[in-house]
């Protein structure tokens, strides 16, 4: 792979990890698939285990992703129905209200679902701040993700 196709890579790469902390654009599969061309196009070797390592990162940190916020929003009492709502007001929001709508909305639809459910003010307050939590946590796991598969993406680079 020459210089400028290297360059394309690694600016997707970029472009994945923004996308992975700003939440607009699936980052850490547009990480994945980076690495995954560079993978194919390089061979060898070095080239498979960078797809390797690439693909188990992402997979792990999407599971694990879900998994992890699903117990904390459990365990807090948010119910799964208020998480859909909040998405679904996000990406209303996000429309309505370009770059900034998107998490407007989701706390917006978060808080009239649980002051909705629970009839007290307070507690839904907590019940959305705890699914902010929730989203934060599983943004900086998706972000793990594709940090490692973009480290194991440049090692392959630095070691053709």
């Amino acid at each position: 792979m020459g210089g400028i196709e290297e360059g394309l890579v690694v600016l997707a790469v970029v472009v994945g990890l923004v996308g992975a902390i700003v939440q607009v654009i699936p980052g850490a599969l547009i990480v994945l698939a980076a690495a995954l061309v560079w993978a194919v196009v390089t061979g060898g070797g070095v080239g498979w285990t960078v797809g390797v390592v690439a693909t188990l990162a992402v997979v792990v940190s999407a599971v694990a992703k879900y998994y992890v916020a699903g117990r904390y929003l459990g365990r807090g009492g948010v119910p799964n129905r208020t998480i859909v709502v909040g998405a679904v007001v996000g990406v209303v929001g996000f429309f309505v209200v370009p770059v900034v709508g998107l998490p407007l909305g989701f706390v917006l639809g978060v808080y009239l679902m649980e002051s909705a459910r629970l009839r007290a003010q307070g507690d839904a307050w907590r019940a959305t701040w705890r699914a902010m939590k929730a989203t934060g946590l599983s943004i900086l796991i998706e972000l793990a993700g594709a940090l490692v598969a973009a480290g194991a993406l440049f090692l392959g680079m630095w070691r053709t």
